[in-house]
C-alpha cells in the first residue's frame, strides 16, 4: 500500500467521511468537516508513527496537510528530505 492509500485508510477509518467515493486527492478534509484542529493533531501524530517524519509546529499548515494529496505529498517530500 502506498503513502496516499494509506493516509486514505487512515483518514476513512477514524474520521467520518459522508462521500466515501466523493473524497477525491484534492478536496480539502477543513472545509468538507472531515477534520478539525483536533483532528489535525490526530493526523500528525498517524504520519509520525506510520511513516517516521517528524512535523515541526510551523509545518502544520492547510499546504500540508488540507487533503489527502497535500498530506501525501507532505510525506514522500519529508522521506526525500532525509535521504
Amino acid at each position: 500500500m502506498d503513502i496516499s492509500e494509506r493516509v486514505r485508510k487512515f483518514v476513512t477509518t477514524n474520521f467520518y467521511v459522508a462521500d466515501l467515493d466523493g473524497l477525491s486527492e484534492d478536496a480539502s478534509l477543513l472545509d468538507l468537516g472531515v477534520i478539525d484542529s483536533t483532528g489535525v493533531l490526530e493526523v500528525v501524530a498517524f504520519l509520525e508513527k506510520e511513516f517516521g517524519v517528524t512535523v515541526a509546529d510551523e509545518e502544520m499548515l492547510p499546504d500540508n496537510l488540507e487533503s489527502l494529496g497535500k498530506i501525501a505529498a507532505f510525506v514522500r517530500g519529508k522521506q526525500a528530505a532525509r535521504q
